[in-house]
């Protein structure tokens, strides 16, 4: 398809894709145009970076009409604050030229002035599951007019524990709603969710989770450890040329701050973080300032950036290596996007060597191994987690000899084979007291007697 024309758009639809300079649809945005707007249930399988956001919008705003009711008419789902805010502001540059009305809820936030703010009425709602659904427990709002139920980047949703508000989500929605469902992988949770929530969904795939992404550039750095790592990436983000914007991925809020501290004397002025421990002014403020140029270098954890639709980054770097290799192609989804050229680099230790061969048979792609940069100064402080332990095989200091397994019990001396009785005064007595199993028994006890 070489025009969104092509899709029989509404003018004003069009004038907005024109501002945005978008001219043609993605291959996931062309696929899912027709079944969305057929009314069927849809489940997209699809990289993030594809434009799934637009696919699924698209044709839920050209069938949209305008209305003056209070309760919202489609309702989007998505795992956290930052991606509510995100489509939010998608949602509105779509519709610019349309009379639309948008809101987003989510969590962290004064829950009485959201619900005073849905009190005054939107056709669209985007929301995280745990608001929504205490917002409907408390009837701030109510949900019996929702034609059109979406739930974006499920996967991530489902690891976040997010099961039981949607299961509970769909007793309050009407059973007559189309149900859209996009995800960047099919995992045996999302399928069972398909499975028990959906009737008969088309479903629509582009690219399968492993695909490797054409447009990006993928080297790879074999390091020691953790301290060696942030030397190496420091000395990389030296290059301000090459690294104009630079995502690193982190596993773990701890690892991640001391990632910040560590690189925080040369980079501050240039840097952010973000992870579930900061507070929502500064998760957004951080988003901000990397998206709009502010800031060079993003520091984020996985759950965070997932899904994110950050402008133009130059290089994902992902600090250590998922041991999950699905995780991996999420992260550097974040740059070569919208057909764009862009740039992944992996730093892994021979402890998770295992996890880069793992990410490489998925994608069934090698991953080019460069030499380290000279004057990299090799650390040898270690992480609690990078030390060997007791039972680690792979300890060199381990005394292999002192270490053998022997018996498990040992042959008695003679002196240690006696058994205690008890003494002979304490026998007698409790032969002549005890009281008989027989009647026959106490008759000869009687007896001696």
């Amino acid at each position: 398809m070489n025009s969104f024309r092509e899709l029989n758009l509404s003018n004003p639809l069009l004038n907005a894709l024109d501002d945005l300079g978008f001219a043609r649809p993605t291959p996931i945005q062309e696929e899912a145009f027709p079944v969305v707007l057929s009314g069927k249930n849809v489940v997209g399988i699809a990289q993030t970076g594809t434009g799934k956001t637009l696919a699924y919008m698209l044709p839920l705003l050209r069938e949209l009409k305008f209305s003056k009711q209070v309760h919202p008419r489609i309702l989007i789902l998505v795992p956290t604050r930052e991606l509510v805010l995100q489509v939010v502001e998608q949602v509105n540059t779509y519709a610019k030229y349309m009379n639309v009305r948008v809101m987003g809820v989510y969590g962290g936030t004064n829950i009485k002035t959201q619900a005073l703010a849905v009190a005054q009425g939107m056709d669209i709602l985007v929301a995280t599951p745990g608001r929504i659904y205490d917002l409907a427990i408390s009837k701030a709002v109510q949900l019996k007019e929702i034609k059109k139920l979406v739930i974006d980047e499920v996967d991530v949703m489902l690891d976040l524990g997010f099961r039981f508000q949607l299961t509970n989500l769909f007793e309050l929605i009407p059973e007559r709603r189309q149900n859209i469902m996009f995800s960047a992988t099919m995992t045996d949770e999302v399928e069972e969710l398909i499975n028990d929530s959906f009737i008969a969904p088309v479903k629509i795939s582009i690219a399968i989770s492993g695909a490797r992404l054409e447009t990006i550039e993928q080297t790879a750095y074999r390091v020691p450890n953790f301290h060696t790592k942030a030397n190496l990436l420091s000395h990389l983000l030296r290059d301000k040329d090459t690294f104009q914007k630079v995502l690193v991925f982190v596993t773990g809020k701890k690892n991640a701050d001391l990632l910040y501290d560590l690189l925080e004397d040369p980079y501050a002025p240039e840097m952010g973080i973000i992870h579930t421990d900061k507070s929502q002014n500064n998760r957004i403020k951080a988003i901000e300032d990397f998206d709009s140029g502010k800031n060079r270098i993003l520091i984020a954890t996985d759950v965070m950036a997932r899904g994110l639709d950050l402008a133009t980054v130059s290089h994902v770097v992902s600090f250590d290596t998922p041991n999950f290799p699905e995780n991996y192609i999420h992260r550097i989804g974040r740059t070569g996007r919208m057909e764009e050229k862009g740039n992944a680099i992996l730093f892994f230790t021979d402890r998770e060597e295992e996890y880069k061969l793992a990410i490489e048979v998925l994608m069934l792609h090698e991953i080019p191994l460069l030499e380290m940069p000279e004057g990299i100064e090799i650390s040898h402080q270690l992480l609690p987690e990078e030390r060997a332990k007791s039972g680690d095989n792979k300890n060199p200091h381990r005394n292999a000899k002192k270490d053998l397994a022997g018996p498990s019990f040992h042959e008695k001396i003679a002196k240690n084979k006696k058994v205690n009785l008890g003494g002979s005064y304490k026998r007698e007595i409790v032969l002549k007291y005890t009281k008989p199993k027989t009647r026959g028994d106490k008759f000869k006890n009687n007896k001696k007697k």
